[in-house]
């Protein structure tokens, strides 16, 4: 079996770090300078330990004292020079950093929210929301945290050790080579322990997405927790994630603790074992006393810059590993997609076809099978059935939620596969059983139908919706925020809010799917009218537990099973004395007395 860090190295870390590298190309002038200013800096770094060597051999020589002052100040003038040129290039690389990783970001952000908004309904469906907000915002989280460390530690590094070996070559090539070997078998040690922690890393990951997952669904089901006394268990459920998540997390850092042990023991034995070579090149007269400032200072430099190496390496894998699911998100194709060069669905009648239409859920629960439905223009059908006899299906499948097994659904004869999604939803209006509202104003929610509307069209929306009366005892009245999901609302309010916004948009195309099933009878009563009006001139299509709702469509289908049994009016259908509907009519006009 395959180790989870090779799973990880060979399918996710190129196409993370790919679409970091296609983000940053869109910025290759600004990139330039940035490695530019970086580079020239880490040279300059190199290149002013020299002059302190010179400035102590200065100090030693035995000459003419003046002499001597003029070369130590000369020397520390040109020091002075070098920082200063230093300095400069330091911020000339910060600025532009800022400038370039903070576009970066936002394009990669925009990247993300654009893609995962393309994906089906059925995958939201299926993804909890505090996932998915993780997931974009580690994406972008990691982008700036292994850039900043490219810039300011990788490239620094490479370029002062190349630099320093390059500038022992010149002092002594023993010494130069012994500093290289150890370089490179330190970098190798840290290089093979970070690949061996990477697996516990994306464990560690997994487990922190399953605890985010949790918490996210006990605080949207606080009221279930509370009202089923789930509190016991919720809090057990948590203390186990938790307890995992611990004991994951003290074997990451005590591995880190164990390397760090390590480190120190190789970075003691190549200071001595230098410092001993040096003293013997020095009893030969090959090295001076700055030799030595040289020497000390160049190892001081390459334990810094290594010391934090495996760090560097480890934090890098780390935020790989923390982008692994929104790469795998965008590389999860969309499952439902336009066809190239869509056209948009253009509605002039709003006839509705279903052609021999199959549909199956996970290719093995059938629910629609060789399945025909004719809804003429501007008709007014209800469709009716119990629970899983496919009529939220067939609602699903008018707004492409899903594509079909096999067959075609037509709307003015444009088969919807073919036209754009955008054009699609564009005419067709839907008021949901459970309307979910945006942690926005009441005027946003309905305006979110037509955003071009103007106040006084979301106004008219509403009295026309009877939902102005209690928007305007609200104190900020419109601008009431209606808190996550429209919280703030009763089931009612949203429904009615939810039919404002259907009334705004005026849609060819009407679909209730239990539209009032949250109002209590007094503001069903009051939206009648409404409806009445909603539904004029436009083909509807109401999905209804509630005959009473539905007596005055033009007509009622029957779905059972996925197939239809039963297609009438209501006077038409009751006539069936046998009929499915006839007996929930009975059933629900006064069989619950009998």
């Amino acid at each position: 079996m395959l180790e989870l860090d090779d799973v990880f190295m060979k399918n996710y870390t190129k196409k993370t770090l790919g679409y970091f590298l296609s983000a940053i190309s869109e910025h290759k002038l600004i990139t330039f300078v940035i490695v530019l200013s970086v580079i020239g800096a880490s040279v300059i770094d190199a290149i002013i330990p020299i002059y302190f060597k010179n400035f102590f051999n200065y100090l030693v020589q035995d000459s003419d004292k003046n002499v001597i002052y003029a070369s130590l100040i000369t020397t520390i003038i040109i020091i002075a020079i070098f920082k200063i040129v230093q300095w400069a290039l330091w911020r000339i690389a910060s600025f532009s950093s800022n400038h370039a990783q903070s576009k970066v970001i936002a394009d990669l952000s925009n990247q993300c929210f654009a893609y995962m908004h393309k994906h089906s309904f059925s995958f939201f469906s299926n993804s909890f929301v505090g996932s998915l907000v993780k997931r974009v915002k580690w994406f972008t989280g990691a982008y700036e945290t292994i850039v900043d460390n490219a810039i300011w530690n990788l490239l620094p590094m490479a370029v002062t050790i190349i630099s320093i070996i390059i500038i022992l070559f010149r002092v002594n090539i023993y010494l130069s080579l012994g500093v290289l070997a150890w370089t490179v078998v330190f970098l190798t040690i840290n290089w093979f322990f970070t690949n061996f922690k990477l697996k516990y890393d994306i464990e560690r990951n997994e487990i922190e997405t399953k605890s985010t997952g949790l918490l996210a669904d006990t605080i949207t089901n606080n009221s279930n927790v509370k009202l089923f006394n789930g509190y016991k268990r919720e809090v057990d459920d948590f203390s186990n994630v938790s307890n995992e998540l611990r004991k994951i997390r003290r074997f990451t850092w005590n591995l880190s603790d164990v390397f760090e042990g390590v480190q120190g023991l190789l970075m003691t034995a190549l200071e001595i074992g230098i410092f001993f070579a040096a003293i013997w090149f020095w009893k030969q007269g090959k090295l001076t006393i700055g030799d030595f400032v040289l020497i000390q200072t160049f190892l001081l430099d390459i334990f810094m810059r290594v010391w934090n190496f495996g760090k560097i390496i480890r934090n890098v894998y780390e935020k790989l590993s923390d982008a692994e699911e929104m790469t795998i998100m965008l590389e999860t194709p969309h499952d439902i997609n336009d066809i190239p060069n869509a056209k948009n669905l253009i509605i002039k009648e709003g006839k509705i076809e279903f052609k021999k239409v199959d549909f199956n859920y996970n290719e093995t629960r059938s629910i629609l099978k060789d399945f025909n439905l004719t809804i003429e223009p501007h008709q007014r059908a209800a469709i009716i059935g119990a629970s899983g006899s496919g009529k939220t299906t067939i609602v699903k499948l008018i707004f492409r939620m899903h594509d079909l097994t096999a067959g075609k659904l037509l709307i003015d004869g444009q088969d919807i596969s073919k036209v754009t999604q955008e054009s699609l939803w564009q005419n067709i209006s839907l008021v949901p059983q459970d309307p979910i509202l945006f942690h926005r104003t009441l005027l946003d929610n309905i305006r979110y139908g037509k955003p071009d509307a103007s106040d006084d069209e979301v106004i008219e929306a509403a009295k026309a919706a009877h939902c102005h009366e209690f928007i305007s005892e609200q104190t900020e009245g419109y601008n009431t925020f209606v808190g996550e999901r429209g919280i703030k609302l009763s089931g009612g309010e949203r429904q009615r809010i939810a039919i404002a916004r259907a009334i705004l948009r005026n849609a060819p195309i009407l679909v209730l799917d239990e539209a009032t099933s949250s109002l209590d009878s007094e503001s069903e009563h009051l939206i009648q009218d409404a409806l009445a009006k909603l539904m004029e001139n436009k083909t509807v299509i109401v999905i209804a537990h509630r005959l009473s709702t539905i007596r005055q469509m033009d007509r009622i289908v029957v779905i059972e099973k996925g197939k239809i049994v039963e297609d009438g009016d209501h006077n038409k259908l009751l006539e069936f004395k046998e009929g499915i509907y006839h007996k929930l009519w009975q059933f629900q006009a006064g069989g619950f007395i009998k």
